[in-house]
């Protein structure tokens, strides 16, 4: 008996934990870019919300979230977007257009610490709109405006190394956009 027991009891043993994850791809889309980030800016911040219920003005329960939001700003232009002539007789090279910037600010927002009691539950929309409010402080904190200063002054900087090659074939630079003028290329 003791036996039979011991042999029906291995057949129908919990003892091993199994787990099987299934991954798809849903899309794959490799497309050839020419674009150059002409200014990366990472930022970090922690931020605490507290939040609770009151009665007659007086905090009966509260509790709080600690975030902490990486954002990652990059300022790129697309250089295909930029049109030249090339003058070969007069030896010029004439720069017609030149993109626009491109700022994409990215952040990246992980709850590091989450004050829960027992009768004032977070709920899952309370967490969305905390995470919600601290990428949209981070993305307010990012100065645009300056972004777009330096990462045009960075893109005539990368322009004006590109351009070395024209420069040492004694060809001229000529700027028909008027943005490129002031390194005297």
């Amino acid at each position: 008996m003791l036996i039979l027991f011991f042999s029906f009891k291995s057949c129908f043993s919990l003892s091993k934990k199994t787990e099987n994850s299934d991954y798809y791809i849903l899309t794959n889309q490799i497309s050839k870019m020419n674009k150059m980030v002409v200014i990366e800016q990472n930022t970090s911040s922690m931020q605490k919300t507290k939040m609770g219920y009151e009665f007659l003005g007086k905090e009966m329960t509260s509790n709080s979230i600690i975030t902490y939001t990486k954002t990652n700003a990059q300022v790129s232009y697309d250089l295909n977007k930029m049109k030249m002539e090339v003058d070969s007789i007069n030896k010029k090279l004439i720069i017609t257009e030149l993109p626009d910037a491109d700022i994409r600010i990215t952040p990246s927002v992980e709850i590091q610490s989450m004050d829960d009691s027992f009768f004032n539950r977070i709920s899952e929309s309370d967490i969305k709109n905390v995470t919600q409010k601290a990428k949209n402080t981070a993305i307010k904190s990012i100065d645009q405006n300056k972004l777009r200063t330096e990462g045009r002054e960075q893109l005539m900087e990368n322009l004006n190394n590109i351009f070395v090659l024209a420069k040492a074939l004694n060809y001229t630079i000529e700027d028909k956009t008027g943005k490129i003028g002031v390194l005297g290329l």
